[in-house]
């Protein structure tokens, strides 16, 4: 067990109206599997960076363990098993890296020596390959995929295959950045039952299911604040409502004590006037006794003044890390018949690959249908089926006349330019997608960026604010979660609930495909 320490970090972009990290200070402990959570653009990823060095900033960040970054890059070109050993480590550094322990022939120097040999022979011939296959085992990867190309392998595969070498290497603490995007549902159970196994790792993850998987300590960046809390993610959204909702009625309890207390000091402070008043002309006897009469009730009105005073600063601490998140709104285009396609026996076939074999089901009003499948089994093919990219199919498709569609691909690389652009290119309603962008968080000063340089999360926003803006018959998602934090997908999840769209959509976030699912395709 070891600590990293986090003390006064202060740290932000260059040209960023705000710093991302302010001040902050917190302790986790490398044997914790820690959960990292916020919404987009809180610094989730840029703190891990930091952990890396790979930026300067103020304050100081302490550890005596060495820190790898999943994902990792690599050498698309390179036959698998040889990616994997160049991230477990690379014999000519160790080799060069010796040399220099034996020239110094210090103490410290001579322990590092120790360390590495034991790594040298640890890796050493054939016993690297084998436990790399081992290894790639646990997470139900074929063995036969080590000599084949990096590029070759699908995203599911390339995820497993880093997560394997990542965890041979040895006295590492790992800092996994989203590795369920693009993982199947399965291919995510598999990675949680693999990373249940092992200990010492920060998972960045805005998958709800896959936390209460996986990791045993909450690291939340706030809207004000960093906090560290023991638990899966299902424990800390329950103390985080049980805070917020306290918070609340906190607040309003203050609030009426508040215009209690003023209705109280201006009653008790117009009598002292009054009462000071009437000691004016020649029918008062004791002007003694009517001035301390009015200096007491001036002194009553003074400490009710104070009391007033102290609930007002109790009440500006309440409220900072509540989440508040506006209802986002949709208008689904009604669509004149209750079936809108029905799908009869579709194949399709790459080459000697069957992709779909005989699929049939049928989309009435009001539905949404989940397609489920592992990754390869044709999810994205059907999609472009219906859209009418893949045209060389068999079977029959009867798509309906005049079919409105609204459509978020999987793919955001396409997003470039500016945000203007991007308005007029589409035919969005400007006033429409702004505000759904804003409702979602994305701060105003992201839209004078290009999109290119919106982080993944934002790019995601982007595209399902401008379906949202669609007034559609038919709504088609294809992962339209990745990189999408907690809170917009609840968001996102209640839109859909209240509005009812008809739907179709490949997601494999657990909790959200129960939550709004009609019924399942399973491919």
């Amino acid at each position: 067990m070891s600590l990293i320490s986090v003390n006064n970090l202060t740290f932000g972009y260059e040209g960023s109206y705000e710093n991302i990290f302010e001040n902050t200070s917190f302790e986790i402990d490398t044997d914790w599997k820690l959960g990292f959570i916020g919404r987009n653009g809180r610094g989730k990823t840029t703190f891990l960076k930091l952990l890396m060095g790979k930026y300067k900033y103020s304050g100081s960040i302490t550890s005596s363990t060495n820190f790898d970054y999943f994902p990792f890059e690599t050498n698309g070109e390179l036959k698998t098993i040889d990616v994997a050993k160049n991230i477990i480590a690379t014999f000519s550094l160790w080799e060069e890296e010796m040399s220099r322990c034996i020239a110094k022939n210090t103490e410290n120097s001579m322990i590092r020596y120790g360390e590495l040999l034991n790594l040298f022979s640890y890796n050493d011939g054939y016993i690297i390959d084998e436990l790399i296959e081992k290894e790639i085992r646990k997470l139900k990867v074929n063995a036969d995929v080590l000599s084949r190309k990096f590029n070759t392998l699908s995203n599911g595969e390339k995820t497993k295959v880093m997560l394997a070498a990542l965890f041979l290497k040895k006295n590492n603490f790992l800092l996994i950045d989203e590795p369920t995007n693009h993982l199947d549902q399965e291919g995510r159970n598999c990675v949680a039952e693999y990373l249940n196994q092992k200990k010492g790792f920060i998972l960045i993850s805005h998958d709800r299911h896959f936390l209460d998987s996986t990791v045993d300590h909450i690291l939340s960046i706030n809207k004000c604040n960093i906090e560290v809390q023991k638990g899966n993610f299902s424990s800390w959204q329950e103390n985080k409502s049980r805070r917020d909702n306290f918070e609340i009625n906190q607040n309003e309890k203050l609030k009426k004590e508040i215009n209690q207390l003023e209705e109280s000091f201006r009653r008790t402070a117009g009598w002292s006037d009054l009462v000071e008043k009437s000691k004016i002309g020649t029918h008062v006897f004791d002007r003694g006794s009517v001035g301390h009469k009015a200096a007491k009730m001036m002194k009553r009105a003074k400490a009710i003044e104070q009391r007033k005073e102290k609930s007002i600063d109790e009440k500006k601490k309440l409220l900072k890390n509540i989440e508040k998140y506006d209802a986002l709104k949709l208008i689904p285009q009604e669509y004149h018949k209750d079936i809108l396609i029905n799908a009869d026996n579709l194949s399709l076939s790459f080459g000697e690959r069957k992709i779909l074999s005989n699929v049939s089901f049928t989309v009435k009003r009001g539905d949404r249908i989940s397609i489920k499948g592992k990754n390869g089994s044709g999810k994205s093919s059907l999609i472009k089926i219906l859209l009418g990219e893949i045209k060389n199919y068999d079977g029959t498709l009867n798509m309906g006349s005049n079919l409105n569609i609204s459509f978020i691909p999987q793919d955001t690389s396409f997003l470039k330019g500016t945000f203007q652009n991007f308005i007029v290119n589409e035919n969005i309603n400007e006033s429409i997608f702004r505000t759904l962008l804003a409702k979602l968080d994305m701060d105003s000063e992201n839209f004078v960026k290009n999109l290119e340089e919106l982080s993944e999360g934002q790019k995601k926003k982007v595209l399902i604010a401008k379906s949202l803006s669609q007034s559609s018959h038919i709504y088609i998602w294809d992962e339209p979660l990745n990189f999408i934090d907690v809170y917009s997908r609840i968001q996102i999840e209640e839109l859909i609930k209240t509005f009812e769209p008809t739907m179709i959509f490949v997601e494999h976030d657990f909790t959200f495909s129960e939550n709004i699912a009609t019924q399942n395709i399973e491919l």
